[in-house]
């Protein structure tokens, strides 16, 4: 199969695209100079640097960051290195993407929709909040519970949240449950009581961020 593009850069995004993509693309280290047209699979520190190397012929993955003339899609997703069904996740485009690159993407699934240069930080920033941050109240609610001894049985907090997610995706805020949406100040208090300072600041914000 001949190679239509390179991916420059091995971390999981690059790893599960190329994966993907199969015998399309080469998947090269971010040191390496190809010929041809060059997708940036880097983190956005070293996007600046790295596509004037090839100039006019070559975009990135960052969601956040904008690079003049340079243009980029963003996959609303979290990669682990392996190829996965992406069928309907969200594509963010910026810039005058290839119609090439742009089809290889809608081949594994993504759901492209064009994003306006000013609103980059804003839709990343969503996307920390649903993923990274996300992730970390998980982790950091487990840990609060072993600090005190407490091992959940089975599979501890994961049906809480597979659950919240199944509802929140079918209905919406209407799928929010607890203290806060039944307006429970008491219940409110004694929990927030219960957590270190900097949790409870994150126990209370959250809990009335869509109030």
């Amino acid at each position: 199969m001949t190679i239509e593009f390179s991916i420059l850069g091995r971390g999981r995004a690059g790893r599960s695209l190329a994966k993907a993509w199969g015998g399309r693309v080469a998947l090269l280290d971010h040191r390496q100079r190809p010929r041809g047209f060059v997708l940036l699979a880097v983190p956005d520190q070293y996007l600046e640097a790295l596509a004037p190397a090839f100039p006019g012929r070559c975009a990135h993955l960052s969601g956040s960051l904008d690079l003049p003339g340079v243009p980029s899609a963003h996959p609303l997703t979290s990669f682990d290195g392996e190829a996965r069904d992406w069928t309907g996740t969200p594509l963010a485009l910026t810039g005058a993407m290839p119609e090439f690159l742009r089809q290889a993407f809608g081949e594994l699934g993504f759901a492209p929709f064009e994003l306006a240069v000013e609103l980059k930080p804003l839709y990343h920033a969503v996307a920390v909040l649903s993923s990274g941050h996300a992730a970390s109240l998980w982790l950091g609610a487990e840990q609060l519970l072993r600090d005190r001894g407490v091992a959940l049985p089975g599979r501890g907090l994961w049906p809480l949240i597979e659950a919240t997610l199944q509802h929140v995706q079918s209905q919406g805020r209407a799928g929010r449950t607890g203290p806060f949406v039944r307006g429970d100040e008491a219940t409110i208090a004694r929990d927030g009581a219960a957590l270190p300072e900097a949790w409870r600041e994150i126990f209370l914000k959250l809990g009335r961020s869509l109030d």
